[in-house]
Parts: C-alpha cells; sequence; structure tokens
C-alpha cells in the first residue's frame, strides 16, 4: 500500500502521469486480511488507470506458490468487477499463470516485460490480452524473432527502469526517456518508422487504460 498510495501522489502532482495499484507476488504474503476493501478504494481514484502489477513470480519466491496464486486470483477477480486492467508480472511461471488468467476470464490487461517465446504470446492474445517489451529487446534474439512475428496493434513499450537498461546503455541506470531505443529497435526489425510505432503502441495503450 506504500507504494500505490506513493505513486497515486505522484500521479496527482503531474497531470501526464498515471498510477497503479496492486499486490506484486513478492508481497503476497504481506496481503492483509481486508486488502482488497483497501484495493478497491485505491482503484476508484480518478489518476488510477490498472490494477497492479500482480501476478507470478517463481524465480525470487519471496512469497510461496500458493499464496501468490490465492492473491493473483483474489485480485483478478476484483479487476473483473470493476472492469479495470490489469498489469500483469510473470517470472518463470508461465504455466500457473496462463492457467490462472484463462480460469478467471480476464481479457484486459497486459503481460508487461514480456520474456516468454511465440507460442505463449499467442496464446495470451487468444485470452484478449496484450504484452509489453522493456530494454531486453535490444539484446535478445529470441525476443526480437517474438517481435517480429507478432502484430504490432497487440504490444506496447516500457523501459521497467531503474532496471534492464537497453542497448546502448547497458550497465547503467535505466531512465523513462530510453523506451526510444525500444521503440527504435521494434521499427528496425519490423521495418518501420519509429513514428509508427510510437503512434500505434501509444493509441493501444490509451485504449487498454482508458485514457
Amino acid at each position: 500500500r506504500k507504494f500505490s498510495k506513493k505513486s497515486m501522489e505522484i500521479s496527482e502532482e503531474y497531470a501526464m502521469i498515471y498510477s497503479t495499484v496492486g499486490y506484486h507476488p513478492h508481497e503476497s504474503k504481506d496481503a492483509e486480511k481486508m486488502y482488497l476493501d483497501q484495493l478497491q478504494d485505491l482503484l476508484a481514484h480518478p489518476k488510477v488507470v490498472a490494477l497492479g502489477e500482480i501476478g507470478l513470480d517463481y524465480y525470487y519466491n519471496h512469497s510461496d506458490h500458493k499464496t501468490q496464486i490465492r492473491v493473483f486470483r483474489e485480485q483478478l477477480e476484483l479487476a473483473k468487477t470493476l472492469d479495470i486492467p490489469v498489469i500483469i508480472h510473470n517470472r518463470e511461471a508461465d504455466n500457473d499463470l496462463y492457467e490462472n488468467l484463462k480460469d478467471s476470464g480476464i481479457s484486459k490487461g497486459v503481460i508487461h516485460c514480456y520474456s516468454s517465446d511465440i507460442k505463449y504470446a499467442q496464446k495470451i492474445f487468444d485470452l484478449g490480452l496484450i504484452i509489453s517489451f522493456t530494454g531486453i529487446i535490444t539484446f535478445s534474439d529470441q525476443l526480437q524473432r517474438v517481435v517480429k512475428e507478432i502484430p504490432i496493434e497487440n504490444m506496447m513499450l516500457e523501459t521497467d527502469s531503474p532496471y534492464l537498461t537497453p542497448i546502448p546503455h547497458r550497465g547503467k541506470r535505466n531512465e523513462p526517456y530510453m523506451v526510444n531505443y525500444i521503440a527504435e529497435k521494434i521499427a528496425d526489425i519490423k521495418q518501420m518508422s519509429i513514428d509508427e510505432v510510437a503512434s500505434i503502441t501509444t493509441k493501444t495503450a490509451k485504449q487498454l487504460f482508458g485514457i
């Protein structure tokens, strides 16, 4: 809640900034008894545009798998009830993540920092969700193949700063402006202009978040 409220405060200060609220899988173990009611109150804020990031992380296991799945499912149900999009975290949990998304019936959201293959991306699209790419695409052959094969209308751009800094700034702190390098890489892969990439992915983001 502390970080969700902080992001809300920043969004209140700047017109161009919006925020999201939710329990990250790392903090699933910290979800209090009435946390869904607390989230619902926060989601009513006019600058909050999504529930997230939520999901599963089997790499760090800061919360046990059972707890992660329970809190993930509960937040998916809340998002569906409120008809609000979700931002989904997935790390080494493809199967469980997909099965829970499928069972929930959720169809408005994005898998952020996408790192899986083309087949998994298609399964996500079949659910009605989209995916988002970070600076990883500037140095991952697998993800470059995904970018090449999927429709640009099914993707968004992000930095995930301060992490996942794109080439040519690997090893330095990632910053929001570096999203330009991600757009440039996608434009190169898909043989489009960077203006086209920016226009289409921005339109997709605005449609998803209702802004």
